[in-house]
């Protein structure tokens, strides 16, 4: 499994609900930004993957809610990849309690810090006709960069 990437987020007022907690849907917008920034990371970003005619939409995701965040809390959305094939990619995420970001961004264990929500996505990869590809094939450079962090 590779390390872990680590993009720290203060909660919005927009994001709580009538109970002062932020909305469940939120943590899967987290998770996004997690990805996004997981890849960026590498040098590319999905506008990058887009224009290579390439997609990669979710096909199946999790989510365990352990406790809430709240407006004005910081949060660390910790994201890596635990499976990763020609044709697709899992991500795990862990959303903990404060900003856990001051020794860097990536680690190979996530820091020890209250855990509010843990969850995973799977995302298959297409071209703009939604047909599965082989990333390998369409495109070879972007296949070898995200296995090497993949790993």
């Amino acid at each position: 499994m590779s390390q872990w990437f680590m993009h720290p987020i203060r909660v919005r007022y927009q994001e709580t609900d009538k109970m002062a907690v932020v909305y469940h849907t939120n943590y899967i917008n987290w998770f996004e930004i997690g990805r996004t920034e997981w890849i960026r990371q590498a040098g590319v970003s999905f506008r990058d993957i887009e224009e290579k005619g390439l997609m990669l939409p979710v096909v199946h995701l999790e989510a365990s809610y352990l406790k809430p965040a709240k407006y004005d809390d910081w949060i660390t959305v910790c994201t890596r990849v635990t499976e990763f094939s020609k044709v697709r990619l899992r991500f795990e995420y862990k959303v903990l309690l404060g900003d856990v970001t001051s020794e860097g961004r990536v680690t190979g264990e996530a820091p020890e810090a209250p855990l509010l929500t843990s969850g995973s996505s799977l995302h298959g990869w297409i071209n703009s006709d939604w047909k599965v590809v082989g990333i390998d094939k369409k495109a070879p450079e972007l296949y070898e960069l995200l296995k090497k962090l993949a790993e």
